[in-house]
């Protein structure tokens, strides 16, 4: 993944995600809404998901009506946008429940400049106080980033130093901070990830887990069986190895077993979110994914 953001890395790599072309328009009903007998895992999507040119009220209420039951936003430093966000969840009756922070890549808590340290951390402060006031119980950080002048002792103990600082701030705000295993070269195997959440000894930090990050060197139902109660949230995408290459697929057309990530969500008693992590697209695109999420995970036809 490299040092590029989130949002880049997803529009530049996935390509057969968005070639989806289903028909349909809003209904003033919610489709694939859940039954009473189904899961508990809560269905989500990115807000950077839904079309970047309809207004907040309008993404949420689209949102909301194909099925989506909680939103991830990213962090918010202009203090106008979030309450406008705050209000467009409310109005569409749907839930933010957790914040993608959007500095550890560009400013990694594993740095050995002070100066970039310090801006990641005022922007882990924003995203906790955008958390708190969107009522979301989350937020997602990327530790740390090896580079050749990071050694990945000085990844962990760097940026565990770094957590600490956060903490006091976390728990006042009531908001968990968990962290995600990506393609920082770090944390690179479940029993690492449980040790270095472990180490912190609060109930402030747990662990996010990438269903199609590990694809590459493991297996998400051993990550997600390794790790268990660790897990407060979840992000869903799919992967495709081929003989001399690899690429991001939309859900379902790729590697993974998703009827063993099932069992060993049921097995660890998962009963929080997933939140699919695909690039933005229509309507229809958007409800195709919806309905890929109730088939593969939810096991709904």
């Amino acid at each position: 993944m490299g040092n590029t953001s989130r949002r880049e890395f997803l529009k530049s790599t996935v390509t057969a995600a968005c070639a989806v072309s289903l028909g349909g328009t809003l209904t003033g009903s919610v489709a694939g809404a859940r039954p009473a007998s189904a899961p508990a895992i809560k269905k989500g999507i990115l807000l950077d998901m839904l079309p970047a040119n309809l207004a907040y009220a309008e993404r949420l209420k689209l949102a909301r009506e194909i099925g989506f039951e909680v939103l991830q936003a990213p962090t918010e430093p202009d203090e106008r946008k979030a309450e406008e966000l705050r209000k467009a969840a409310d109005a569409a009756q749907i839930r933010i429940d957790s914040v993608m922070n959007m500095d550890h890549w560009k400013y990694p808590l594993s740095s050995s400049d002070p100066a970039v340290v310090e801006k990641s951390l005022t922007g882990m402060r924003t995203s906790l106080h955008n958390a708190k006031l969107w009522g979301a119980d989350v937020v997602l950080l990327v530790p740390a980033v090896l580079d050749p002048k990071t050694s990945y002792r000085d990844a962990w103990t760097r940026s565990q130093r770094e957590i600490r600082k956060l903490l006091p701030l976390a728990e006042e705000l009531k908001v968990i901070i968990a962290m995600e295993e990506v393609w920082n070269r770090f944390l690179l195997s479940p029993l690492e990830m449980a040790s270095y959440v472990d180490e912190f000894q609060s109930p402030w930090v747990k662990a996010w887990f990438d269903v199609g990050n590990v694809v590459l060197y493991g297996y998400p139902q051993d990550w997600i069986r390794t790790l268990g109660p660790r897990i407060v949230k979840v992000h869903l995408k799919d992967f495709k190895r081929n003989k001399d290459s690899y690429a991001w697929v939309n859900l379902g057309e790729g590697d993974i077993d998703w009827p063993a990530v099932r069992q060993a969500f049921a097995a660890i008693h998962y009963t929080d979110s997933a939140t699919v992590e695909l690039p933005a697209g229509d309507e229809a695109y958007l409800r195709d994914v919806s309905r890929r999420v109730d088939r593969l995970l939810l096991n709904q036809s």
